[in-house]
């Protein structure tokens, strides 16, 4: 004769909503744990990036805060691997939203780069080491976004055209076509700069 084994009871309410918060808990454990360990790898690059698009001291710090701040809630949605180019999309928003509130808060001259008191160098130098920061700034401060970002992150960063590309997610091509006219226009100002320190 078959006995009926008792059927397993049901969870109460109280207990699926118990289990419901323990999977929320240990979801919000694992992002804030995600979201420190992005922060610890990428705050360095982050705030190179946002100095190199244009946010400058004293402010670069409190922008680098904000693009975690932006990325926090929207970090589960984030495919794993994806972090740095999403970070860097957040970064181009943030450096392109304060350089507008710069600009409505001064005029940018044209001839700004003459006011520079530098030795003005061959076309043939490195940028980064012979202009100085302020200088190389204002040059990079007339490119598009595109190339700009193209420029930092090949140039400046030192990243493959398909590390590049894979960031700012667009194809290896016209990664590669950025970062050209962005030296042609480099080396444009070059000549430019020294030319003036001639008196040609």
């Amino acid at each position: 004769m078959l006995v009926a084994s008792a059927a397993k009871p049901s969870p109460s309410g109280n207990e699926v909503e118990n289990e419901d918060d323990d999977v929320r808990r240990n979801e919000q454990g694992s992002l804030r744990e995600r979201l420190r360990r992005i922060a610890a790898e990428e705050y360095e690059f982050i705030w190179r990036s946002l100095r190199r698009l244009g946010v400058r001291p004293p402010e670069t710090d409190d922008a680098a805060q904000q693009v975690f701040v932006i990325l926090s809630p929207k970090l589960a949605s984030v495919e794993p691997g994806k972090e740095r180019s999403y970070l860097f999309s957040i970064v181009m928003r943030v450096a392109s939203g304060y350089r507008r509130r710069q600009a409505k808060r001064r005029e940018v001259s044209d001839e700004a780069t003459d006011s520079f008191p530098v030795a003005l160098p061959s076309p043939e130098v490195d940028l980064d080491r012979a202009f100085g920061r302020a200088i190389l700034d204002d040059i990079l401060a007339r490119m598009s976004d595109e190339r700009r970002a193209a420029f930092v992150l090949v140039e400046l960063e030192e990243l493959t055209l398909a590390a590049a590309a894979e960031i700012l997610n667009a194809p290896i091509g016209t990664v590669a076509s950025r970062v050209a006219r962005a030296r042609e226009e480099l080396r444009a100002a070059i000549v430019r700069l020294h030319a003036r320190g001639q008196g040609v």
